[in-house]
């Protein structure tokens, strides 16, 4: 995708012509067009191939079983995010200085040559990680499972659950895999593994338990939809609130627009450490939780910050059209707001700590609550409500 992006940027015959007075401009062919969209499927493809499945990678690289690896484990995450947006900070602020001051051929280059970097850094640990055993898809066995369910609809269920179908633990071991007890959630879900039909084609109470613990998550997916609509403002409305203010950083520098959202990046990551190194320990003291607080209690502290970051955003936005009042600037669309682009700062921050104790949160809970064999799935999940929230922010 991004080999592609960065041909599209560098060949002359696949962008439109250079038009610096930004009127008249030539527009782009169909052939032109279809690249570049191209380039960014393929891009959203990859991320959402690698995305998911690289954090589960990382985390199953620890052993539950060992003491000093499971509480190493604990703060994985925290280290996780605090990587990956070490990577948008470096974006939001080189790259995109990059791209205003040089060209974007030479920011796409850059974008190009860290991925194949990085990939060739992570194919050659391949003989130093651990594996897990495949298990087949998750998908098809929660399908499966749907599929028994429908049709063993009208048969009655046991009183008994142990007169439910399932095979010995020393079978699930030999995959790789943990049985799962019994629970009288969702009982309807039990007549997928009801003892009907040949052996083979019957459903194990684990695979019911699996799915049952997929559609039991799925309620905290929903909710994390709207916070995440509100963390697409930061790279949307307030990046459009950056750019009707005063940008100006001493006689001869102007801060890109898009490069406040670096404050938010910066923020993240400081809270991360405060959190893993100072707050964690202490809350340990008097929870006895390994995590400090439950994860939970996190993503609500989370969604809680994330109000008050839009409240912050408002109030800001209010000063701010006071100042156009005051100085008559209403019918001058292209007018700067004699506002330093500082005022911005609060939300930002506010911002980025929310999604410290939420991002972290939210990746953590869907894989330790996914099943054993489902866990990329559960993070792809995780992930899928980050996507639902920016499409729902565009409307």
């Amino acid at each position: 995708g991004m080999g592609i992006m960065t041909l599209a940027v560098w060949l002359k015959s696949l962008r439109p012509p250079d038009c610096p007075s930004n009127e008249g401009c030539e527009k782009a062919s169909s052939l032109q067009t279809g690249i570049f969209y191209s380039a960014l499927y393929l891009l959203a493809l990859g991320a959402g191939g690698t995305r998911p499945n690289i954090s589960t990678f990382g985390a199953d690289q620890f052993d539950d079983f060992h003491p000093k690896e499971k509480l190493r484990k604990s703060s994985f995450f925290n280290w996780w995010i605090f990587v990956l947006f070490c990577g948008n900070l470096f974006g939001q602020t080189f790259i995109v200085y990059v791209e205003d001051h040089i060209s974007w051929s030479v920011a796409t280059a850059i974008i190009t040559t860290g991925l194949i970097i990085s990939s060739v850094v992570f194919m050659i640990g391949t003989p130093f990680y651990r594996y897990k055993a495949l298990f087949g898809s998750p998908l098809q066995r929660m399908g499966r499972v749907f599929r028994k369910m429908i049709q063993n609809w009208k048969v009655r269920l046991p009183s008994d659950p142990s007169c439910l179908h399932e095979v010995d633990s020393k079978e699930y071991l030999a995959q790789g895999r943990y049985p799962i007890a019994h629970t009288q959630l969702l009982r309807f879900m039990d007549k997928a593994c009801v003892k009907t039909g040949r052996v083979s084609d019957r459903c194990t109470v684990t695979d019911v338990e699996e799915t049952k613990l997929m559609i039991r998550v799925l309620p905290i997916g929903l909710t994390a939809i709207f916070p995440s609509t509100l963390l697409q403002q930061s790279g949307t409305l307030f990046v459009k609130q950056a750019t009707t203010l005063d940008r100006q950083m001493g006689p001869n520098f102007q801060i890109p627009a898009a490069s406040i959202g670096a404050f938010l990046q910066i923020s993240l990551l400081l809270s991360l450490i405060i959190y893993d190194r100072f707050l964690v320990p202490t809350c340990r003291r008097f929870t006895g939780n390994p995590r400090g607080i439950t994860i939970l209690q996190r993503m609500g502290i989370g969604m809680i910050l994330y109000s008050v970051a839009m409240v912050a955003a408002m109030i800001t936005e209010l000063k701010k059209i006071d100042v156009i009042k005051s100085h008559r600037l209403q019918d001058k669309s292209n007018a700067i707001v004699p506002r330093t682009i500082f005022t911005l700062l609060p939300q930002f921050i506010i911002m980025g700590i929310a999604e410290g104790f939420l991002e972290v949160g939210r990746t953590e809970f869907f894989y330790d609550q996914a099943p054993e064999s489902m866990r990329s799935l559960g993070i792809a999940l995780a992930l899928a409500s980050i996507g639902v929230g920016a499409f729902s922010s565009l409307a």
